[in-house]
């Protein structure tokens, strides 16, 4: 990619396997602006006060595109437009500010309750010991497909009530609507075209399943919001419910597969973690400084913002360069070395300020549960490619497949 730029070159999937030294890159000059108009800043000294600043907005979608003509009148001139509309005006709160994010994040979080996340441990070992007992007599897995994705979406679905037998067609949905977080293809027209019929789909399903959940309700999330009398509408319900699926698992995909990875490329932390696996909370704390799950977020600033001693125009998009700010060595002490007994270790993994994320405590007890599993009972396990190939974006960052020979599989 000659003449590029370094946001560029972090985009390009030839670069997904270590942008580091981009990211180290990028932080020489703080506040970066794009040729379209774009900046990106990342340092953690200036995101960790831009991302609690009311000037930022992150209601920054683009709107979409122009629909092509089908030759179906009602469909192309009613039903498009008006759905079109709607999922506008009832985006999913990540994607709104206040009040409207305050509103729609608190009904949630009275649901998702620290009692009922705290219970989902026990049940998330269940599952991991499930996938692990079906890897026994097998010498070749792909952690991804065998382990690191079955077991979030599984846990997610089940504390939101959607039924087991439906949790397969997650993974295409997800993996189509993830693009809204890549700023090089959200405003691509064949790209919102399949989003549009990706969200028409799951919004079909779920608002099939509030229907379900009102008729015969469940000790399960969707339950909680879909009777909730003072609740939030329909519209804003089937939002809510995408968002929690989808970001409910595709971050943990990536957590528990870097995670893995980080410990293979340094066996002395799994086999510490294997006689120690009460150091896996600040393993966890240390795998999201320094492989986080995501490695940026989107925004728009409302005003002009001084920052690093330039101007952030007005309605200009801003990126939130968040992995970059994780490796700051301004703010950690040797950044680029993974420490599991790293002190003061506020990271920006989960994001922060309004939009720190709702399922960090659940996130974390996946991790743990998973990690301690997969490095005690997974014998002679060594890495088969290294670097592994990767999923094609750049804000959710992962490998797609991490393929791993073993030994065998001790007893749970």
């Amino acid at each position: 990619m000659s003449g590029s730029t370094l946001f560029e070159q972090i985009l390009d999937p030839a670069n997904r396997a270590n942008p580091y030294p981009l990211y180290a890159e990028m932080r020489k000059v703080p506040v970066a602006r794009q040729e379209d108009g774009t900046y990106v800043v990342s340092t953690h000294a200036d995101l960790a006060r831009l991302i609690s600043d009311p000037r930022i907005s992150s209601d920054d979608l683009p709107d979409p595109q122009k629909f092509r003509w089908t030759g179906h009148p009602v469909t192309d001139l009613l039903v498009r437009p008006v759905r079109a509309e709607i999922r506008k005006r009832h985006r999913p709160f990540i994607f709104r500010d206040p009040p409207d994010h305050d509103r729609l994040r608190g009904q949630v979080m009275r649901c998702f309750t620290p009692e009922r996340v705290r219970g989902m441990r026990t049940k998330t070992q269940r599952i991991t010991d499930d996938l692990i007992g079906k890897m026994r007599g097998k010498t070749r897995i792909d952690l991804v497909d065998d382990f690191s994705y079955p077991l979030p979406v599984t846990v997610i679905c089940e504390l939101l009530g959607v039924p087991p037998e439906d949790e397969a067609q997650f993974h295409g949905w997800a993996t189509q609507l993830a693009t809204a977080l890549e700023p090089n293809q959200r405003g691509d027209e064949e790209t919102q075209a399949k989003n549009e019929v990706c969200f028409n789909e799951i919004a079909d399903y779920l608002q099939g399943l509030i229907k379900e959940k009102r008729k015969d309700p469940q000790e399960d999330i969707l339950s909680d919001l879909a009777n909730d009398r003072d609740g939030m509408n329909d519209f804003d319900l089937v939002a809510t419910a995408v968002l929690l699926l989808v970001a409910g698992h595709e971050t943990t995909v990536n957590l528990i597969t870097n995670g893995m990875l980080t410990l293979l490329r340094f066996p002395e932390h799994g086999e510490r973690l294997r006689a120690e696996p009460e150091i896996a909370p600040r393993l966890i704390e240390e795998l999201l400084r320094y492989e986080p799950p995501v490695h940026y977020r989107t925004r728009l600033a409302l005003a002009d913002i001084p920052v690093a001693g330039i101007t952030i125009p007005k309605d200009a998009p801003v990126i939130f360069l968040l992995a970059a700010a994780n490796r700051d060595p301004t703010r950690f002490p040797d950044p680029d070395r993974f420490d599991p007994d790293r002190t003061d270790n506020r990271h920006l993994g989960f994001g922060g300020g309004l939009h720190y994320c709702v399922g960090a405590p659940l996130a974390r007890i996946e991790a743990e549960v998973a990690l301690v599993s997969l490095v005690r009972r997974l014998k002679g396990l060594t890495l088969v490619e290294d670097p592994p190939p990767y999923r094609p974006g750049a804000s959710l960052r992962g490998p797609r497949h991490l393929p791993l020979a073993l030994e065998g599989v001790a007893e749970g």
